[in-house]
């Protein structure tokens, strides 16, 4: 069992604890107190765009910062530079909480991404309510047409989906989904180390019509110029900002630019 297979077994235990405290009808008929901004939209520029991430811990690294506070580490990154935000809400792995999608949405003007290993239509409507204007789906963690549904419930409601990808054994079938924006992890599922060139290796399978995005690994400038290069609209970088404990003037350096 490699550590998804582990963390989905978890979630599906979580998830049913949730929806027996707060069953899904009643977070059907709660209302969403949020516009939802436009996700794509940010990616779509003539540089790189960034997706900087809030992340407390990971099974990789263990504790990155996880004092953090999401709101004062979401402000510091739109203030440099950063065109969307991902929040990680999975706690018992990476530290986080489904109430840090609100805290930051309140906080900041850029669209924020639910980060979770989403497995069930519990959670899309949980994301929804929540604020979030867009969800991260796994593909090595869902079947076809279980992520179809997911996929499709998230559109119905009126958020934007990025479609992940580890294995390469995936894209296949997650190309028919025709997704508006897909992302290539280059983290191995097994190992937990990254390889870089495994964005290249992917990225010319995939359709000009889809937002990609560069995940995992990203360290320095040179790295973003590379998968800008390779052909990636954006890149989402996490664990390289947070753990130097001033995550918005990392992400100043990463951009090549004054921090704010």
């Amino acid at each position: 069992m490699n550590i998804l297979q582990e963390i989905i077994s978890e979630k599906e235990k979580e998830v049913q604890e949730r929806s027996s405290i707060t069953p899904l009808d009643r977070i059907k008929n709660s209302q969403r107190l949020f516009a939802i901004r436009d996700f794509p939209k940010v990616l779509q520029s003539e540089s790189l765009a960034i997706i900087a991430e809030i992340k407390k811990q990971s099974p990789s690294s263990g504790d990155i910062c996880i004092d953090a506070d999401p709101l004062t580490v979401a402000k510091s990154y739109e203030k440099n530079g950063a065109a969307a935000i991902s929040v990680l809400t999975d706690q018992p792995y990476f530290g986080g909480k489904l109430e840090y999608i609100q805290q930051v949405k309140n906080g900041v003007s850029s669209p924020v991404l639910r980060k979770d290993f989403i497995i069930s239509e519990y959670q899309i409507w949980e994301s929804f309510q929540a604020g979030a204007d867009a969800i991260l789906l796994i593909a090595d963690a869902l079947e076809k047409n279980k992520c179809r549904k997911l996929y499709s419930l998230a559109e119905e409601l009126g958020m934007h989906v990025l479609l992940e990808i580890h294995s390469e054994a995936h894209l296949n079938w997650v190309l028919e989904l025709e997704p508006k924006m897909i992302g290539i992890n280059c983290r191995d599922l097994k190992s937990m180390k990254t390889d870089l060139h495994y964005l290249e290796k992917l990225v010319v399978r995939l359709p000009e019509t889809s937002i990609k995005v560069a995940e995992s690994g990203i360290q320095n400038y040179d790295d973003l110029t590379l998968v800008s290069e390779w052909g990636y609209d954006a890149a989402l970088v996490g664990t390289s900002l947070m753990k130097t404990g001033n995550p918005g003037s990392a992400l100043a350096e990463l951009l090549n630019r004054v921090p704010a």
